[in-house]
């Protein structure tokens, strides 16, 4: 039995309301509000934090695969699953893939995830998808688009949702696409979009699916589709048969908006938080053609249900208040670059302590590091340490300095945290009202973008405080 033994989400902590977008275009924003990326994070970082949120307690040592789906990476020509995996700590000796170019290669991910393990060419797979999408400045895009993140392990043991089949059509469409130059979504004629794309594509897969396994409405706990907007949701919904109000998983457009890739994914970890044993569910993606597929919840479920995932990750929120500085950190108005010097065989040598955030731990007097030295402080003794991660403890803050001489994120929170051993790292803090940070803090740590420069993308981890408290 093949199917999902763990997931994991992850939503910025920062919410833009549509009404403040709307007032700086002078028009009337839409009900709610959508998550936004912070200054720091893309589509990698916020991948990274799903996917640690996903493999939490498990062994990293039995993941043979990682496969990151996205719309938004970072880099043209770099494999950007190969980075994830190493800020997640994998070993080296996996596969890593890339898909793209579709709002649903997320779940195009999760179905060669399910082709690998069933196929034993791997045991364990995790697929990521992530998104961080720019709608064009006064469109309804804008508005839409949300930022997020949802992770899931692949396997064929411990099972907590089996993937009883999966069922696809490929249709080329131009309704929704970007070009190479393109910093926004371009489509076509809204009516045309939803009537020969959308609603034609959707319909087909979900009825080839219940027909091919004999299934009805009435079989399903939950039906987790992919929409654009409430109203087709609702509508798709109501075509076969669902109860709205009991069946139909909420698409989190309200609270969240659009993820692009990770907005099926999203949902789906949304509907496995309350999930329970016995349940059947039917995932429904959609993009240039559609992806469906059936799983039944196994008692395993019980297990995994200590994740932050969406529901954590929704609870824990702060307000972003002006649109001027969501255009500045989205590089949507034209200032100067922010580029410093850089070196790729400087983190090419140093990618223990910079992407995986490893420390030295002294053999002879166990004293722990960061980032890695060769000589201990402690004792003297030379090339004798083993490595440690630090990216799934937590620590406090032992002291602090706000720099306000800064281009972007102002104040510069530079932070020093202590670990239960001992161990202190300097690290700059994010996500965090200024007003509110304190000595002994408690702190966890997460990946981010740093900076530009030498033409490549820099990524560090940072601190944070405690999302949700916990």
């Amino acid at each position: 039995m093949e199917g999902i033994v763990a997931y994991g989400a992850y939503i910025p902590i920062y919410r833009l309301s549509r009404e403040v977008i709307g007032k700086a275009w002078g028009a009337r924003g839409a009900p709610g509000e959508r998550s936004m990326a912070n200054f720091d994070e893309d589509s990698i970082t916020m991948a990274v934090e799903a996917a640690l949120d996903c493999i939490k307690g498990f062994d990293r040592k039995k993941i043979d695969a990682l496969f990151f789906a996205s719309t938004t990476f970072p880099y043209k020509e770099k494999q950007c699953s190969t980075l994830i995996a190493t800020a997640v700590d994998l070993e080296n000796e996996i596969t890593t893939s890339d898909f793209g170019a579709t709002l649903r290669a997320g779940t195009g991910a999760l179905k060669a995830a399910l082709a690998s393990v069933k196929s034993g060419a791997a045991k364990n797979v995790l697929a990521v998808a992530a998104d961080c999408r720019i709608g064009e400045p006064g469109s309804t895009d804008e508005q839409n688009f949300g930022d997020g993140a949802a992770a899931f392990l692949i396997g064929s043991e411990g099972v907590a949702a089996a993937i009883e089949d999966s069922y696809s059509i490929s249709d080329e469409i131009t309704d929704v696409w970007r070009t190479d130059g393109d910093p926004y979504i371009l489509s076509w004629e809204g009516r045309w979009v939803m009537s020969q794309g959308y609603t034609k594509h959707m319909r087909q897969v979900i009825s080839g699916i219940m027909k091919k396994n004999n299934l009805a409405a009435k079989d399903f706990a939950k039906a987790v589709f992919y929409s654009p907007d409430d109203r087709s949701h609702l509508g798709l919904a109501r075509e076969f048969g669902f109860d709205v109000k009991t069946q139909v998983q909420d698409p989190l457009l309200s609270v969240v908006g659009s993820t692009g890739t990770a907005h099926s994914p999203m949902a789906l970890v949304a509907a496995l938080e309350e999930a329970k044993s016995g349940d059947r569910l039917l995932l429904a993606s959609y993009g240039d053609g559609s992806d469906a597929f059936i799983l039944k919840v196994t008692p395993e479920i019980e297990k995994i249900k200590d994740r932050r995932g969406v529901k954590g990750y929704l609870s824990s929120k702060l307000p972003f208040p002006s649109y001027a500085k969501y255009c500045d950190w989205r590089k949507v108005l034209k200032t100067s670059e922010r580029r410093s010097n850089s070196s790729a065989s400087l983190l090419y040598r140093d990618r223990p302590s910079i992407l995986r955030l490893h420390a030295s731990r002294c053999k002879r007097c166990s004293m722990t590091f960061f980032p890695i030295q060769r000589v201990c402080f402690g004792c003297g003794a030379k090339d004798q340490y083993e490595e440690v991660r630090l990216s799934d403890r937590k620590g406090k803050v032992f002291t602090y300095a706000k720099d306000y001489m800064v281009s972007i994120g102002a104040p510069n929170v530079a932070t020093v945290v202590e670990m239960d051993d001992g161990c202190r790292a300097y690290m700059v803090m994010t996500d965090r009202d200024p007003d509110q940070v304190e000595v002994g803090m408690p702190v966890e740590f997460t990946f981010r973008h740093w900076n530009e420069g030498a033409g490549f993308h820099n990524y560090f981890w940072k601190c944070r405080p405690l999302r949700g408290g916990k």
